[in-house]
């Protein structure tokens, strides 16, 4: 219950915002019927037919001696030639319909608004609110949202653990439902009727339509309940929701291939994380990969976690692709992205044998350790860079030496990966040595270790400063061209940026 006492309320009736359920008026609370008997006046929207399934939930506990209001909406659909649009045409309604009813409330009537489901969860009754509630006592009175009459319905849990439950309108873009579809454990789409198509696809496109669930009026006439895949669009009415129940002991079909996802997870925890990466983890049946990363993805329930040593590259690759051959859907985790110096090449590597062709390979971007670093720091790759890992564990020195030489000599900024460990002490040094050749003393580099973690340290150093001994495994150096500058901000803040035009020769 929520109550309102602004002390500069008025000294007329109160407003009730009524929260009466999904739909059955046995579902209406003990409060919502004492609310409606207090009432001296009980207002309710409708559509231009007159019909509001608001009245008919409460219908038998409205007397005879109640005032009624009906709020008839102007418009069903988003098409009017009020000078302000819907948006504006409806901003209109709801100023008129609030000015009645604070001529109620100002004579001293009490007044119940009568809202389907829950007053403030996507509810016509929270304008009429905004407008009248620091003007009179009021009293929002909860009710049964469709979210969990549907789930009630269905007869499956919601949301278990830590899973997390997204509420979306079938209004939004598709791309974005998309997106928020795959990144989620647990959705509820409302307003479907004529956004039902562009919601299937959705699901679709995050490979959630098989779990989708369809509800039509949850609890009232009518209902109907079923497989979403099995809907015909044609017969979906606005009062319906999509319906993702939880995950935890769901019912895992029979597959016969399952698939490897290789996935990046961004250069440090789930901030970094993509939605379609977050949706990637969530499904998968099994997370593999270096022990570093698998213990950056969040643990649910009936998933196995295989973490391992991080020079088993193809060892892991394979045996990701052998649990997919038995109908595993696998995640390969990697750092940053999956296909810079990481997991991406060595799952396709071993999955391009033939005992493997058959096995669903795909790769999803991930933020990049450079890109991070970058951003922390300024703009630093804002104009042409290369990329280049400076161990030698795969790749001899020579070639390294090579490359250096040659995207230096090419003025081009360089993002340095793997640039020392606990072996691999000595190619820092040479490589700053080789980048002087090319480079003033004063070229800024970038020295940025554990970007996005407990650790970070990003520093703007001169080329000719930079110390070997603080370099090791999680750091990343940016090293600027002749063109890359740094700038003192009045904060006492130093960014570095390359500008994105290159002077003529």
């Amino acid at each position: 219950m929520n109550e309102n006492s602004n002390e500069n309320s008025n000294a007329g009736g109160r407003l009730y915002g009524v929260g009466l359920g999904p739909g059955d008026p046995s579902l209406m609370t003990v409060r919502a019927v004492e609310a409606i008997a207090e009432a001296d006046v009980v207002a309710y929207h409708s559509a231009r037919h007159g019909r509001s399934i608001a009245r008919s939930i409460a219908a038998k506990h409205i007397r005879a001696d109640h005032i009624e209001e009906k709020l008839v909406y102007p418009l069903t659909v988003e098409t009017t030639d009020h000078p302000g649009g819907y948006r504006g045409a409806l901003n209109d309604f709801y100023e008129e319909a609030s000015a009645r009813l604070a001529e109620h409330l100002d004579a001293g009537r009490t007044v119940a608004v009568l809202a389907e489901g829950d007053p403030l969860f996507y509810g016509s009754y929270q304008h009429m609110h905004k407008r009248l509630a620091h003007r009179y006592p009021t009293e929002v009175i909860p009710g049964v949202t469709s979210v969990s009459a549907a789930a009630a319905r269905l007869g499956e849990p919601l949301v278990e653990a830590e899973e997390v439950l997204t509420i979306l309108p079938g209004t939004l873009p598709e791309e974005e439902l998309t997106a928020r579809l795959a990144a989620t454990d647990s959705a509820v789409v409302m307003k479907l009727g004529r956004t039902f198509t562009k919601v299937r696809r959705a699901l679709e496109r995050s490979g959630r339509l098989d779990e989708a669930r369809y509800v039509e009026r949850a609890t009232m006439e009518g209902e109907r309940t079923g497989q979403l895949a099995d809907i015909d669009a044609e017969s979906v009415p606005y009062f319906s929701v999509a319906v993702l129940p939880s995950r935890i002991d769901a019912t895992v079909p029979e597959r016969e291939r399952g698939e490897v996802v290789v996935v990046g997870t961004g250069p440090a925890g789930p901030l970094w994380l993509t939605p379609e990466t977050r949706g990637a983890l969530a499904a998968a049946d099994d997370v593999v990969g270096y022990t570093t990363y698998v213990d950056r993805v969040p643990e649910r329930p009936g998933q196995r976690r295989h973490g391992s040593d991080n020079k088993v590259e193809s060892e892991r690759a394979e045996f990701a692709l052998q649990l997919a051959m038995r109908g595993r859907r696998v995640a390969v985790v990697s750092g940053g992205d999956p296909g810079i110096f990481a997991m991406a090449t060595a799952v396709l590597e071993v999955a391009s044998r033939p005992e493997y062709a058959d096995v669903p390979v795909r790769v999803l971007p991930g933020v990049t350790a450079a890109n991070a670093a970058a951003a922390r720091a300024g703009a630093p790759l804002g104009h042409d860079y290369a990329t280049i890992s400076l161990s030698d564990r795969l790749k001899p020195w020579k070639v390294i030496a090579e490359r250096l030489h040659a995207a230096a000599s090419a003025d081009l900024v360089l993002a340095l990966y793997n640039p020392g460990s606990a072996s691999r002490t000595w190619q820092v040094a040479k490589a700053r040595e080789l980048l002087l050749e090319h480079r003033t003393p004063d070229t800024p580099v970038v020295v940025a270790r554990d970007v996005g973690g407990p650790a970070e340290r990003v520093r703007i150093v001169r080329l000719a400063d930079l110390e070997p001994a603080e370099v090791d495994m999680r750091t990343i150096l940016l090293i600027g061209s002749s063109q890359t500058r740094t700038v003192r901000r009045g904060d006492g803040e130093e960014i570095v940026w390359t500008p994105r035009r290159y002077p003529e020769s």
